[in-house]
Order: structure tokens, then sequence, then C-alpha cells
């Protein structure tokens, strides 16, 4: 396995939504040994702390149901510049913080990608599709908009204009299972691949995410991944406002985690929606730490096994 620089940047956003407790997430990453662990895979491991958000004054025509609307635009300015730059510096890993923060970290890595002449892609691992936009969304959780954004859909008014945005037949969602009717009637007008449950069920998932990862491969494209711990059945991973059962499951996780590895296509990624508040003794951290490790090199017989106190 060749080392990688690997750069670590700490997103506590915890505006895109109204329950509190993501903004713990990096420092519950970091107390995992989230660095010590790719730092024991050979790679060179730098730590650049937290991000803030910009300063965004109020919208005042903004949808009154939409939650930090303002806070949400300073974190998406913030993060895409660090995003960008980072790019320069080795593979990003983005902790989080709500999944509003990957309407920043994806801005940034497609603005580079964009820059370096190379298609950007994008595997969203996600019970949800967050494709809403700012007038979609019944619940005005701007966690779930991120890919609405990315793509260029109408209806970002005052968020960054977008340097590049991802081709909508470049991204491949995996894990749904709890699809909004205004976003599931985008998503089947649109170019997306997007993988349910059932079907992973049905046919597995090491099929859907391999057809995927040959596209990246022919087209020479960079690939950002951004897991979301939702993605995970509940069972193994409680620490997360947004339970929906019927999960991956921890096996599966990490058969993805291993094929990306394998493929060496993953450029940047993002962790996000742990909320350490609702977890247990660490066990949901603990777990996305272990999946960040097999994305960059670990295999699961290598891993000492761990009781929980």
């Amino acid at each position: 396995m060749t080392p990688q620089d690997i750069v670590l940047i700490g997103c506590p956003v915890d505006s895109g939504k109204r329950s509190r407790g993501c903004l713990m997430g990096p420092d519950a990453y970091r107390t995992a040994g989230l660095a010590e662990a790719l730092d024991g895979l050979g790679h060179h491991v730098r730590d650049l702390g937290n991000l803030s958000p910009a300063p965004v004054a109020p919208l005042p025509d903004a949808p009154a149901h939409l939650h930090a609307l303002a806070e949400t635009i300073g974190w998406t300015r913030s993060l895409s510049a660090a995003a960008q730059s980072a790019m320069d510096q080795g593979l990003p890993i983005f902790l989080g913080g709500d999944h509003s923060l990957s309407l920043g970290s994806v801005a940034g890595v497609t603005a580079h990608a964009h820059a370096m002449g190379r298609p950007q892609f994008v595997l969203w691992l996600d019970a949800h599709s967050d494709f809403h936009t700012l007038h979609t969304t019944g619940s005005g959780h701007l966690h779930g908009t991120p890919l609405a954004y990315v793509t260029g859909r109408d209806g970002f008014e005052g968020f960054p204009a977008l340097t590049a945005s991802v081709p909508e037949q470049n991204i491949c969602i995996i894990g749904l299972r709890s699809v909004d009717p205004a976003e599931r009637a985008a998503l089947q007008d649109s170019g997306i691949h997007r993988h349910d449950m059932r079907e992973i069920d049905e046919t597995g998932i090491a099929r859907p995410l391999g057809t995927f990862l040959d596209r990246v491969t022919a087209a020479g494209g960079a690939l950002h991944v951004s897991l979301d711990v939702d993605f995970i059945d509940p069972a193994a991973a409680p620490g997360v406002v947004t339970t929906v059962p019927g999960g991956a499951t921890v096996r599966e996780a990490h058969l993805v985690m291993e094929m990306l590895h394998d493929s060496g296509l993953m450029t940047s990624m993002d962790l996000v929606e742990l909320n350490p508040f609702l977890d247990e003794r660490g066990r949901t951290a603990q777990l996305m730490v272990d999946l960040a490790a097999s994305a960059l090199g670990r295999r699961v017989f290598d891993r000492t096994t761990r009781a929980y106190a």
C-alpha cells in the first residue's frame, strides 16, 4: 500500500437541522483514534483543527421555515474554500458535523477537479437522497439539500455560486430507504444513479458499487465519498438523529470501504451526522473510524477484536 498524505478537517456544523449534537462529532472522531488509525497504516496525517463559518447576515426574503439559513451559507463558504485548498495538500477527510457540510466540501473539491481538468464523481452512502432545494424542503432542514446544490439545481438563493457543478450521471447513491415525495419526483427526472436497500437485499452491494467505480475509472475521475452514519443500520450505529431501520450491515459497510481502497479512486471523504450525544459508549464513532481505516487500507481480518466495557 502506498502511503498517502491525509488532511483531517474538523467541521462542527450543527446548523443543518434543529436537533443539536453533531458539533461534537469532530472531537469524537479524534477521541476514537482516527489519526492514530491512519498513521498506523503508514499514512502521513495532519489535523488542521476545526473550521468556523464565515459571517453571513440574515436573508430577509428567505422562506421563514428554513432553519439557520445564514449560518449554513457561512459554513458553505468556509468549507468550500477549505476543501479546494486541502486538495492540494493530500486527501482531505471532513469530520462532521451534519450533512449540510457537504454543501461546501463537495463544492470545493469539485472546483479543484474542474481546475485540474478532471470530472468529479460523488458516492453518497446515505439512507436519504438529500436532493431538496430551499423551496422543496418541508422540514426546513438544510442537511437534506447538498446534492441538489452541487448539481446546480435552482433554488439556492444566497449560497455561493458554483465554480463547477457535479453532473447528475456522476453521482451514485447507495443505501436509500427514506425519500420524500418531492425528492422522489426530482430523482426520477434526474440522471443520478440510485440504489435502495431492497435492491441491495436482492443483488448485493458489490454489484452497483463496482459498476459505478468502473465508470469513475473509465472517465479518469476524482471521487468524493460522503459517508452518513445513517447509511448503517441503527442497531450497529445508534449515534445519529435520523435513524432509519434496515440499513447496511457492518460487513456490507466494510465491503464498500474495502472496494474503495482496492479501486484507488477516492480523493476526498466526508464522515457526517455522528451525534455523540446519542451514541452508546462511543461505538458509532469507533465504527466510523474503522470504516475510514478500511477505505484507506485496513482489512477487517487485521483488526483486533475489542470488547466494549
